[in-house]
């Protein structure tokens, strides 16, 4: 009973958290109504997808134990492989969807991160200052100095710099971060030392690439 009022709670400050940065991003952003409301059913699309490529990728990355025993493989929570699995696909997924279906990425990678850095400030706040855990107390700092930097820099520079500049300030971040204590979440699934070397390596050769093309 105790293990699962614990994964309930951790589901609850999840969904919360999520709620504030839907919230957030209604109230705050520039958009407009028509388009807010085009990108938070697109979000909230995308939020369903990615909840259920981590459970597929936890079935896929533990076939052999699914099928000797599949309730043991749902009843399992997820680790951050499945996490990693479903990040790809989701990358996948939106690729396909803005070459065949004309989806424009851009401004909908501006309206996550939006949502992607109030959302994780709330969780933080909460394991911090309500769950009691000190991990969290850097990347509240870390968050708190990126939102800050979002809003200030939205309409002063270009989009594309703008969230290539967040994800490898982020990533750079979490990597001190990881040095600093034993180790670094994302919504409560550990992070790899070597995947937020992979992120921050290829935002900063994004970064790099985008502004040389800029100045040429």
């Amino acid at each position: 009973m105790m293990a699962i009022a614990s994964k309930l709670t951790s589901i609850g400050i999840i969904a919360f958290s999520f709620a504030i940065g839907f919230l957030s991003l209604y109230y705050f952003s520039d958009l407009t109504k028509d388009e807010k409301k085009k990108h938070l059913e697109e979000l909230l699309s995308q939020i369903i997808n990615f909840v259920l490529l981590i459970w597929l990728g936890k079935i896929i990355l533990n076939i052999s134990g699914f099928l000797s025993d599949p309730l043991s493989v749902l009843a399992y929570p997820s680790d951050s492989k499945a996490f990693y699995f479903a990040i790809v696909s989701i990358a996948v997924l939106l690729l396909y969807k803005a070459k065949r279906k004309n989806l424009h990425v851009l401004p909908l990678f501006e309206s996550f991160a939006h949502f992607f850095l109030i959302s994780s400030f709330v969780y933080e706040f909460i394991q911090f200052m309500i769950k009691d855990n000190r991990y969290a107390f850097g990347q509240l700092l870390l968050l708190a100095f990126l939102i800050g930097v979002f809003f200030f820099l939205r309409e002063r520079i270009k989009v594309t710099i703008l969230l290539m500049a967040i994800v490898a300030v982020w990533s750079a971040g979490m990597i001190i971060l990881g040095f600093m204590q034993p180790f670094v979440t994302v919504f409560g699934y550990l992070m790899a030392p070597w995947f937020i070397v992979l992120v921050f390596v290829a935002s900063m050769l994004g970064l790099t690439f985008k502004l040389r093309k800029d100045d040429t």
